[in-house]
Formats: structure tokens, C-alpha cells, sequence
């Protein structure tokens, strides 16, 4: 596995300066801890030389008990990847060190594994994530505010109009009706932010594959009828924890978002994907628990992607890139993917626009509690 062997030194590129060029920080660990590499970028991060830090073992570099000797346990014993997010480094030697670690086998050499250390991207990806679902969930308190106070008001103020209507002269008539159609739009608004209520659903198992394959069939008999659809599935997906509508309603409105932004681009695509994500871990601020979130679902398109200056408020309320928009879709997914107990995420640039949801496994014992294995 070191780069002064043979093999490496008999390529073009060594695999040393490939690794020397990878900003994050990497160590090859073999099965005992000891460390037989690490690229320039783990010299900074530890502070320390290649010299000292191939003496050490995995164990002096990580805080008592760290998440990242479990790991690295796990990936010998099983031989795939493992990630972990939001992972605390911090040591009195290094300060506060928040990261991603990945801990990934080498197939060539059996008794090594790679970790690699992010700091602070997924993680903070995912602070934003549970962010729009605190947003969503400000709606869902608005929206019984407004149905208590605000809809059964407007009820009698209509009822009062009404009423004085049949007792006015023609001109006065013109101003009780403008008092009822109002009260009707604003009515009408209040009725559209109804859907962020906490109402109890059912739940059970759901093939997300059948819920995309719907999703792909009402786009292509209308707003998506222009847009080819490119479907990437791991047909061994497990179900998912939920309810089968919602999660309709969540794809549905992410594929006709990314159907409006092609427009009539005649090269407009629309991928879906699924995959597992082994391994994938997400640490609750404010708790010990970790978030079991291995289903990946994305839908991409190649349109001209979402604006710089709205990307990071993109699911909050009342936020839309379109001129007639309400800014609540995306909201509303958020709280719908936020209830399954599940996280959503965008990344965008021109011609390539990503929404990824990541979802819990259906497991026997939410069948019982009706809650999510989380």
C-alpha cells in the first residue's frame, strides 16, 4: 500500500502524488492502527511531520472512545465503506476539530484501510437540512394560528357583509362585494397552509421505487411530456417507513420544479436515483442519538440551477424562484421528508441541480410503535 513500492513507482503517476494532491486530510491505516501514510494534508491537520505520525498509531491521533475506531473496526470486519458525520476530534493538542470521517477498505491490499477526514462539509450540509425542517415546522404553528384566528374571524366579517349587502344601494353593493371576495382569497390562502397542520397519518412499508414510477408517469402525461426521464435504481432497496401519498406528494413536487426550470430546453433531463448508503450515520445536535439515514433518492436536472443568493434559503417559507410562486412547495417538502425522519438537501449550479433526500429503513419494529427506527 505505500507508494514506494514497486507497483506504484512502475506507473506514470505515483500514487503518492495523487494522494499528496487531495486537500483532505488521509491516513492508510493497517489492521493493528499502525500507520504506514499520510498525505501533506493530514501532516497540517495533526501537526505534525509524515515521520512522527507513521510511528503513531490510529488509537494517539483520535480521542478515547472515538466513533472513528469503531469505524475502522466495522470496515475490516464487513469490507465496505463507512462514513460518520459531525465526529468531534477535538484534543487539547488540535483545539475543537469537528469532521466527516470516511473509513473506506483497499481492495488490493487487505490488510489497510483508507480514512479520510472532512471538516465540517457534510455535517454542515445537514445542520442546514434540519434547519429547513425547523422552518417548515414555523409554518406548521402559523397554519393552526391562522386557521383559529384568523379563518373563523373572516367567517362573520363575510356573514356581516352579506347581510348589509341586501340593504344598500347598488354603489354600496360594489364595496360589500369586494369585502366578500377578499375575505374569500384570504380564506383560500389560510385553506393552502392547512396542509402544514400535524395531522397523524399511517405508515407502513413503501417501495419508493413504485412511488418514483408514479411520480415518472403523471409528469410524462403532463408538465414533464417534453423532459426525458433517466431512472438509476438499486432494485435491492429496502422500504421505506412511510406513507406512500406523502412521499408522492414530496417527489411529485420536486419533479415538476425541476420540469419548470428546463422549460422547453429540447435537451432537457430529469434523473432519478436511488441507492444505499452503508454505513451513513447523522449526529443530532443537542442528543446522543445518531440518525440511520442509508436511503439516498435524488431527482437531478440539467437546467440552468437555482440563484446563488437564494440557494440557502431555498426551503424555507414563502422563498420561490418563480414570479407567480407561493415559496410553500419546498417548504412543505422539508416538513413531509422532516415527519418521515429524514433530511433533504440541495446542491445546484448551471446544468446540474440536485435535490438528495435520505430516508430511514421500514423496519418490523415500526410496525408496532408506528414510529421510525431512527
Amino acid at each position: 500500500m505505500m507508494a514506494t513500492t514497486e507497483s506504484y513507482e512502475s506507473n506514470t503517476i505515483d500514487a503518492a502524488q495523487v494522494l499528496g494532491a487531495i486537500p483532505n486530510p488521509i491516513l492508510v491505516v493497517g489492521r493493528q492502527g499502525d500507520i504506514s501514510y499520510v498525505n501533506p494534508a493530514a501532516e497540517q491537520f495533526f501537526d505534525s511531520g509524515a515521520a512522527v505520525l507513521c510511528r503513531q498509531n490510529l488509537r494517539d491521533l483520535v480521542p478515547f472512545g472515538s466513533p472513528v475506531l469503531q469505524l475502522f473496526a466495522q470496515v475490516f470486519r464487513e469490507r465496505y465503506s463507512v462514513a460518520e458525520y459531525d465526529v468531534d476530534l477535538g484534543s487539547p493538542r488540535l483545539g475543537e476539530r469537528l469532521v466527516d470521517v470516511q473509513v473506506s477498505p483497499v481492495p488490493e491490499a487487505q490488510d489497510h484501510v483508507i480514512v479520510r477526514f472532512d471538516e465540517r462539509t457534510m455535517a454542515a450540509k445537514i445542520d442546514r437540512a434540519l434547519t429547513h425542517r425547523g422552518a417548515a415546522r414555523s409554518v406548521t404553528g402559523m397554519a393552526a394560528v391562522l386557521a383559529h384566528e384568523v379563518k373563523n374571524p373572516l367567517s362573520g366579517i363575510r356573514g356581516a357583509a352579506q347581510l348589509l349587502e341586501a340593504n344598500c344601494s347598488q354603489a354600496d353593493r360594489e364595496l360589500t362585494r369586494l369585502i366578500c371576495d377578499e375575505t374569500d382569497r384570504i380564506c383560500a390562502l389560510v385553506d393552502s397552509m392547512e396542509v402544514f397542520t400535524d395531522k397523524r397519518i399511517d405508515r407502513g412499508p413503501v417501495n419508493i421505487h413504485q412511488v418514483l414510477e408514479h411520480v415518472r408517469k403523471v409528469a410524462q402525461a403532463g408538465f414533464g411530456k417534453n423532459v426525458r426521464f433517466i431512472e438509476r435504481y438499486d432494485p435491492s432497496l429496502p422500504p421505506v417507513n412511510g406513507s406512500r401519498d406523502q412521499l408522492v406528494q414530496v417527489f411529485l413536487n420536486l419533479v415538476k420544479n425541476a420540469a419548470e426550470a428546463l422549460g422547453d430546453d429540447s435537451n432537457g433531463e430529469i434523473i432519478l436515483t436511488t441507492a444505499y448508503r452503508h454505513g451513513v450515520r447523522l449526529a443530532v445536535r443537542g442528543s446522543r442519538d445518531k440518525l440511520h439515514l442509508p436511503l439516498e433518492v435524488t431527482v437531478q436536472d440539467n437546467g440552468p440551477g437555482v440563484p446563488e443568493d437564494i440557494r440557502q434559503y431555498l426551503f424555507d417559507p414563502f422563498v420561490s424562484t418563480k414570479v407567480s410562486g407561493s415559496g410553500l412547495g419546498l417548504a412543505l417538502v422539508a416538513k413531509i421528508i422532516g415527519d418521515h425522519g429524514g433530511v433533504i438537501e440541495c446542491d445546484s449550479r448551471p446544468r446540474r441541480t440536485v435535490f438528495s433526500a435520505r430516508l430511514p429503513v421500514h423496519s418490523p419494529a415500526a410496525d408496532e410503535t408506528g414510529e421510525f427506527d431512527e
